[in-house]
Formats: C-alpha cells, sequence, structure tokens
C-alpha cells in the first residue's frame, strides 16, 4: 500500500503514506510501477510484478464481477457507520485488508460557519466524494444544513447546478476534483496554502494562508468594497450630471475642473477606507444588509 499510495497526490494518501513510512525498515521499501489513478475511485498499479489495487468499494464493484467477499463489505459498512473513509487493498488478486481513516474537521470549522450565518449566508452545504455516512457525519458535527456524499467531480458540477450554479454559490474547495465545481459556481475559493496548481488557477478567490478563518473577513471585505465601488459611482455621476448643465449656462471652466478634480480626490479618499478595514469587522454590523449567497 506504501508503494501505491506514494505516487497519489490525495491528502488522504499523503498522510497514509507518511504514517505507513514508520512501519518500513529503511531501504526496504517497494517500488510501484504502471501507476494508473482513477478518479473517485482508487489507484492501481503493479507492485513486484502483480496487480496492486488500492480503492473504495465502488472500484472494487467494478472490477469484480461477484462483487467483493461479504467479509470485506461488511467490514466497509462498519467503518462507514463509524464516519470512516475506507480503502480496499489487494494484493496478486487476495485481498489484505480494509484501511479505515477519518477526515476530521478543523477546530475552527464551526466558529467559521457561525460567522458566516451571521454575515448572511442562508445554506452551507457539504459536497464530498466520500461516502455519504461519512458526510453525514462530518455535517452533524459542524452543524451543516445538508451534506451530499460520493460526488464525483461531475457530479458536483451537477449539484452546485442544483444549489443554485452561477446565481448566488460559493464553492470553497482546494482538490483538483473540486475545480470543475469552482468553475461553475458563481464564486470559486481556494484554500491557497494545501491547494492544488488547479484548483488556484480555477478559483476567483484564493486564500494564501491555510486558515479558513479567513473565510468571513472575505466575505465582508468584498461586500465592503462593493459598497464603496457603488458609492463612488453614484457620487462621480451625480457630480458629472451637474457640471455638465452649469458650464452650458455660464459656469467657467476653471471652477468646474476644481470641483471635477476634487471630486476625484473624494473618491480616492472614500476608496482607501478600505486599508482600515481589518480581520473581525464582520462584526460590526456595517455588512449584514448585503444580499445572502447560497454556499
Amino acid at each position: 500500500m506504501h508503494a501505491v499510495e506514494s505516487y497519489s497526490d490525495h491528502p488522504l494518501a499523503t498522510a497514509i503514506t507518511r504514517d505507513l513510512a514508520r512501519l518500513v525498515p529503511e531501504g526496504s521499501a517497494r517500488h510501484a510501477t504502471e501507476v494508473n489513478s482513477v478518479t473517485g475511485r482508487g489507484i492501481t498499479a503493479l507492485v513486484d510484478g502483480h496487480p496492486t489495487e488500492v480503492g473504495n468499494l465502488t472500484m472494487f464493484g467494478e472490477l469484480e464481477t461477484d462483487g467483493v467477499p461479504a467479509s470485506i463489505a461488511d467490514i466497509v459498512d462498519d467503518l462507514h457507520a463509524r464516519g470512516r473513509t475506507t480503502m480496499i487493498v489487494r494484493h496478486a488478486g487476495a485481498y489484505l485488508g480494509v484501511v479505515g481513516v477519518m477526515d476530521t474537521p478543523r477546530a475552527e470549522a464551526a466558529p467559521v460557519i457561525a460567522r458566516l450565518r451571521a454575515l448572511g449566508i442562508e445554506d452551507v452545504v457539504l459536497i464530498s466524494g466520500d461516502h455519504q455516512r461519512v458526510a453525514d457525519a462530518v455535517a452533524a458535527d459542524m452543524g451543516l444544513d445538508a451534506a451530499h456524499g460520493g460526488l464525483l467531480p461531475e457530479d458536483k458540477v451537477i449539484m452546485i447546478g442544483r444549489l443554485g450554479g452561477r446565481d448566488g454559490t460559493a464553492m470553497v474547495g482546494d482538490g483538483v476534483n473540486d475545480a470543475p465545481a469552482m468553475v461553475n459556481s458563481s464564486v470559486g475559493i481556494a484554500m491557497g496554502a494545501g491547494g492544488s496548481a488547479v484548483a488556484l488557477e480555477t478559483a476567483d478567490v484564493a486564500l494564501m494562508v491555510d486558515d479558513i478563518g479567513r473565510l468571513p473577513f472575505a466575505v465582508a471585505l468584498s461586500r465592503r468594497t462593493a459598497r464603496i465601488i457603488r458609492q463612488n459611482l453614484t457620487f462621480a455621476l451625480l457630480i458629472v450630471a451637474i457640471l455638465v448643465p452649469a458650464t452650458l449656462i455660464g459656469l467657467p471652466i476653471g471652477p468646474a475642473v476644481f470641483v471635477h478634480e476634487g471630486s476625484t480626490l473624494l473618491v480616492v479618499a472614500n476608496a482607501l477606507r478600505l486599508l482600515r478595514f481589518r480581520r473581525g469587522a464582520e462584526h460590526e454590523g456595517i455588512v449584514h444588509e448585503a444580499r445572502p449567497v447560497r454556499s
């Protein structure tokens, strides 16, 4: 398993490889060849010339015409019931066992969701490639509105469409599988520090630190920015609407230019107020009037 998973860039594979390396004696690590990643399913390869597969129950159900052995299926079902993501391991046609892992929510996840709700976010929904039971367990722990598990990248795109698509839906992700969904949402937000290059290139917003707590700040800052832009546009158009008729009826060009340039300075000064916006300002109640979005 160590030899195969070392070729995967999935976060769970990285964790497994890191911990299994402690059990592998130095110099005895095996090497895999003909490695093939099956999106949303697992990974296959040759180890010591024998076919080796590491993947979920769906992948082995597709590989086995008669399905996986009942003993393996029972272990998988039990681990799913306990909120674990499972990986079945088979080498040279023999089932070696099932690995159950749990991607625990970050400690700051629940407070962040509470802050997002305070900002007017209507729904916070989890869409995941993990088993539905695992997604349900995570959703219950974090107080989410709904959870949709067992989704491939194309399924996530469909789910984004059902949730609202480009009409007020924000997608937060960090992996290659999240990129298509981010493209099809109104706003794609990538966790930059731990995210894949594809997710970063796809996203509209990238949080360059691995801190989900920055998300409410980004939402509040974007709303404040939009508010100031509307103020500046309204003020600038109003000044033009006044100056044009005034010059036509006799206002000298000198005072008109002075007023126009003075209004420009006021617009710039108003925009510079954004420099005073600090993390935590979303609690001041100044952005609650903004239109809620689905997340």
